[in-house]
């Protein structure tokens, strides 16, 4: 049995402080690779259009030419935004 005190010497205290270091480092890089995935579309300085946006899902292969067709016709028919 181990007696009070003697479990840990100071190899012990070190690899427990890098353990939790690694550990934390480990969680923020998984934080920081959930939020940039879910942030805002955007090229360089700016951000995608809407007309951009939508023929992007078009040439994935998500939307098909008809939707594609109907939806570029509305953006178009709609005023901008803020005017």
């Amino acid at each position: 049995m181990w007696s009070y005190g003697t479990a840990m010497n100071g190899w012990g205290y070190v690899l427990l402080a890098v353990g939790t270091v690694l550990l934390w480092v480990i969680a923020a890089l998984v934080v920081a690779a959930l939020v940039r995935d879910r942030g805002p579309v955007a090229t360089g300085d700016r951000a995608e259009t809407p007309e951009e946006i939508l023929a992007d899902r078009f040439a994935r292969g998500r939307i098909d030419e008809e939707e594609y067709r109907t939806r570029l016709q509305i953006l178009r028919e709609q005023p901008p935004v803020g005017s």
